[in-house]
């Protein structure tokens, strides 16, 4: 499959104020082509398009009606509802090849942005700018939006399977073979070894299991770019900006002072891979306290081989590769490196994981299904149904920020 990265020769923002100024700019154009990007900060300069899709040249994306949207998902009827993110509800939809031209019949997406102030409209605008611009196989497609009056939604593609956190965590489900995860792994790693290319690079910054999307084939595709910002240029080696991602995921010098780079997605990734290697959650509350941050607990196991074997994923039953796991154990580690100049680069982690999807030491065998006790069930019970909260330092709006939390 080809992978582009479009370039945009206008942008024109809409139905809102744009309050911060470090706003993910598109790939760079001739100023006269595009509004400046330092016009999205003033609030009287921002005027209404009556077809904002006349000023995305080469994005191909729709720009629908509410009245489409209620057609599309049956009024947001409630047998349509997928599940709520960090950003609103989210529910099924079904578009007509007859409801416009050059718009093929499929199942969609359809989001609805959780308007809190000048900060939803910013994570929708950043959705549309990123996704609209983007195009890669592990990148969700942005079919189109909505904004009229008060209301901002998104179209996406479809993804069969839902995210990654239901698949690798949800209570009644069969285990996720070892090749399965593998190939997971790998996608996401080459999504994000996208956005990193070294031209111009954009930090993802909220990389996660729910945020990782699987088609009906597993096939991971990123998905949720509202967090999403353009990595440093020039001689500058970092983003300064508030702290804000998902606790257990977030690179230790994020927290700590603000400083954004590549290397912060490369320690999320890290801790994707000790999720997929543990089949346990980055934060998980209902474990004893030395067990509760993922991290810290498995990380001075990595390489350990007589260890590591203790902390794999008990639902695979022995059914791995045992090579395959110290390598991944071993590039955990190193994703994982408090010193963000030794993680390695994302093309890095592709080249190393592209060999384990050849591994030919996986026991073969029938998935038994190990049904969760009693105790567990009712613990689970506490836990939020859509993953962590959200990490945001400089404010609490809403039920998903919190401080963020210090380990010892």
């Amino acid at each position: 499959m080809t992978v582009q990265k479009f370039r945009w020769r206008a942008f024109v923002p809409c139905c809102g104020i744009l309050e911060e100024p470090s706003l993910p700019k598109p790939k760079k154009q001739n100023s006269s082509q595009r509004l400046a990007l330092a016009e999205l900060s003033n609030p009287n300069s921002i005027t209404l398009s009556e077809d904002l899709s006349n000023s995305l040249v080469g994005s191909n994306l729709h720009a629908f009606s509410v009245a489409e949207l209620r057609l599309i998902t049956q009024n947001f009827c409630s047998t349509n509802f997928l599940g709520e993110g960090g950003f609103g509800p989210v529910h099924k939809g079904f578009i007509d090849d007859k409801l416009r031209p050059g718009l093929k019949s499929q199942p969609v997406a359809v989001k609805l942005l959780d308007l809190d102030g000048s900060q939803g409209h910013r994570e929708w605008l950043a959705e549309v700018i990123f996704l609209g611009q983007l195009r890669h196989p592990h990148l969700v497609k942005l079919i189109g939006y909505c904004c009229e009056e008060e209301q901002r939604l998104l179209v996406y593609e479809y993804m069969a399977r839902g995210s990654l956190e239901n698949q690798l965590f949800r209570r009644f489900s069969i285990s996720l073979p070892w090749l399965t995860r593998i190939r997971i792994a790998l996608g996401a790693a080459r999504g994000l070894a996208f956005l990193h290319e070294p031209e111009k690079p954009i930090i993802y910054r909220d990389f996660k299991a729910s945020n990782i999307l699987l088609d009906s084939e597993f096939t991971p595709k990123l998905s949720d770019f509202g967090l999403a910002k353009d990595g440093p240029e020039g001689d500058d080696t970092h983003v300064s900006t508030r702290v804000m991602g998902t606790q257990g995921y977030a690179a230790p010098e994020y927290i700590m002072t603000g400083h954004l780079t590549t290397a912060s997605d490369v320690y999320s990734f890290g801790v994707l891979l000790l999720e997929l290697l543990t089949g346990r959650r980055s934060m998980d509350k209902t474990r004893s306290l030395k067990e509760q941050n993922l991290v810290d607990w498995a990380r001075p196991q990595l390489n350990n081989p007589k260890r590591l074997s203790r902390i794999i994923d008990p639902r695979l039953e022995g059914q791995y590769s045992e090579t395959g796991a110290k390598i991944v154990a071993g590039l955990a580690y190193q994703c994982l490196s408090q010193r963000p100049k030794n993680r390695p680069m994302m093309s890095t982690v592709v080249s190393t994981i592209e060999p384990l999807m050849e591994s030919d030491d996986v026991p073969s065998g029938s998935f038994v299904y190990i049904a969760p006790s009693e105790s567990n069930l009712h613990n689970r019970e506490t836990r939020k149904e859509n993953g962590h909260p959200r990490i945001d330092r400089q404010r609490s709006r809403s039920p998903r920020s919190f401080s963020p939390v210090h380990s010892s």
